[in-house]
């Protein structure tokens, strides 16, 4: 990367920063993706990530259908996390290609968009932990 000159030290430092932090993220995700289509259930995933890679010519409909067959009790935590992060992934990019925010997600009055929708059904099955949610106390 090549700064312009009228960029301070820090500046550039910042910069230079930021894109070794960008790179590293970059990189732990396609290993997280990587992991994924190595897992158990990478016929079914493998499936599910070409439907992102091609988003643009799937309904909404077809991917929470698909989704929803999915047997998600029996995926890793882990794994869900990574299938939300793709598929969030796939929605920005097209919404930025068409000019759109990358991010639009339903007022309350409305009906949830289909990625809310998936969320709902990738994470419906079992929490992360049994843990305190939204102000509860642990068991002991």
């Amino acid at each position: 990367m090549n700064a312009p000159r009228h960029l301070s030290d820090k500046t550039r430092k910042k910069l230079a920063d930021d894109a070794r932090l960008l790179r590293a993220w970059k990189k732990f995700h396609r290993e997280e993706r990587e992991a994924v289509l190595g897992s158990p259930h990478a016929t079914t995933l493998a499936e599910l990530f070409r439907m992102f890679a091609n988003i643009e010519c799937v309904r909404p409909a077809q991917l929470v259908g698909f989704i929803g067959a999915i047997h998600w009790s029996a995926i890793d935590y882990a794994t869900r996390l990574t299938v939300l992060h793709e598929l969030n992934t796939a929605i920005t990019k097209v919404r930025e290609k068409r000019g759109l925010e990358p991010i639009d997600d339903a007022l309350p009055s409305n009906p949830d968009t289909p990625f809310r929708t998936i969320k709902a059904i990738v994470f419906s099955s079992s929490p992360p932990n049994k843990g305190a949610h939204r102000g509860e106390a642990r068991p002991e």
